[in-house]
């Protein structure tokens, strides 16, 4: 079976956060995946673990400290999700794709394994797209014998499919309203279900944040005797740029912290990272070092966030792209913190924007519009997508001139340009900023008008 059947049948599980006419809404359990991975032989059994549980900026914690754990000289899985581009992206082993055959030949494995526990009446139905992939996953993660895997838990925490390993650290980053339909309307129910991934006498990494939030952490630490620590010691002087490199005394040793991941909501996902990385050195004796962090802190790679592709033309009317996957207001809030942090554009100023309908369009119009001197509202793949008339609505509200576009690459041809010589930001989903990316990166490659990436 090809990497193309695969690909597209997994594709066919993936409507499972969507309720059907006529149908219940799935409900989840570890029950499933805990029978599927026994099915096929317990791989996560072989490799220790860390899970990340939080609203934002999970996936970049994810990724700095895989990128710390592989220049340290170990043998490191990073599971992310959602992806940008494809869908190998979420499954890496020092910094490598998932390559396609392997990609297809674990997913029949776990659909053949997945087949015979319906057949024998222990699953009552098919493994979700998320349970799929992360079986896939702990299945490479295992054959290339990895000492360790670095999980980006994909919602919540408590029922996830990656909540069935048994981490040597929780680390749990900022939470705010998300996926309210799933996890509970209010900060205390969605922080009980990412608390979910703390383990009786456990180690959790986290930074203080809202009040509610921080009430509900301590009550299940205390009820579980975990151990917390603190990764405040790790945060930047408030004095140093958020974008630019700043000293740090870490293990006893002056280093200097040179991410590509620019942002100030990156400090705090950088400090997580460190804590944890410390906290892996000296109380689990992996062999980190403070050298270490500092070069995996440089090589981090984690596309899509505050990322800036700059027409190599180089000139004054040159049009610099920044793409970012703020998908939800809090998202929105960094983003736009972060434009605030660079330099201004020479001209005229767009957004290409574009939302899943269980986001609040009208809020996140609110935070990012005013900012721009135009609009390109583009549709997404999606059947998740909002409606190109609530967007329209949400931009009306804020007096910010918009215009509704047929397709991503109309968007980006009509914001190159009305925005030449200006700037160009492409935010609002993972799925737009996924397609974009291609097609921006496309015409980097192909020298018509935008250049390096950087």
């Amino acid at each position: 079976m090809s990497y193309q059947e695969a690909v597209e049948q997994l594709a066919a599980l993936a409507p499972e956060l969507i309720s059907q006419p006529g149908q219940p809404r799935r409900k989840f359990s570890l029950d499933e995946i805990r029978l599927l991975l026994a099915a096929l032989g317990n791989p996560q059994q072989r490799f220790r673990s860390i899970l990340i549980a939080g609203t934002n900026g999970k996936g970049s914690t994810a990724a700095t400290l895989a990128s710390i754990l592989v220049d340290a000289g170990m043998s490191t899985g990073l599971y992310t999700s959602p992806h940008l581009e494809r869908v190998n992206e979420r499954i890496r082993v020092n910094r490598a794709t998932i390559p396609d055959d392997d990609f297809a030949r674990h997913f029949f494995a776990v659909q053949r394994a997945a087949a015979g526990l319906i057949e024998s009446g222990a699953l009552h139905q098919p493994p979700s797209f998320f349970e799929t992939l992360t079986a896939l996953a702990f299945l490479h993660f295992a054959e290339r014998d990895i000492q360790i895997a670095v999980l980006e838990v994909g919602m919540g925490g408590r029922l996830d499919a990656t909540n069935i390993v048994d981490p040597l650290l929780s680390i749990i980053t900022d939470i705010s309203l998300d996926h309210m339909e799933w996890l509970g309307a209010t900060i205390e129910k969605i922080t009980r279900e990412k608390a979910g991934i703390l383990r009786l006498n456990g180690t959790l990494i986290t930074l203080p944040q809202l009040a509610v939030a921080n009430q509900v952490i301590g009550e299940v630490a205390a009820e579980l005797n975990v151990r917390g620590v603190s990764a405040v010691p790790f945060m930047p002087p408030m004095h140093d740029a958020p974008n630019g490199p700043y000293a740090l005394e870490v293990m006893g040793q002056h280093i200097t912290i040179d991410s590509p991941l620019i942002g100030a909501h990156q400090l705090r996902n950088r400090a997580l990272a460190i804590a944890a990385a410390v906290e892996l050195a000296e109380e689990h004796n992996l062999p980190i070092t403070a050298a270490s962090i500092e070069s995996g802190i440089h090589h981090t790679e984690w596309h899509g966030r505050l990322e800036r592709i700059q027409d190599s033309h180089g000139a004054e009317s040159s049009t610099e792209w920044i793409l970012d996957v703020a998908h939800n207001p809090a998202g929105a809030w960094a983003l736009r913190a972060g434009l605030n942090t660079t330099e201004k554009p020479n001209g005229p100023s767009s957004l290409i924007f574009g939302c899943l309908r269980d986001k609040p369009v009208e809020e996140m119009a609110q935070i990012l519009f005013p900012l721009f001197d135009k609009i390109f509202l583009a549709p997404i793949h999606s059947p998740r997508a909002t409606a190109p008339s609530e967007l329209l609505a949400a931009a009306e509200k804020t007096g910010t001139p918009a215009q509704l576009t047929a397709s991503v690459e109309e968007a980006i041809a009509l914001a190159a340009a009305y925005s030449k010589g200006g700037r160009i930001v492409i935010a609002g989903s993972v799925y737009l900023v996924g397609e974009a990316r291609r097609r921006v990166l496309e015409l980097a490659q192909g020298g018509q008008g935008v250049g390096q990436h950087s």
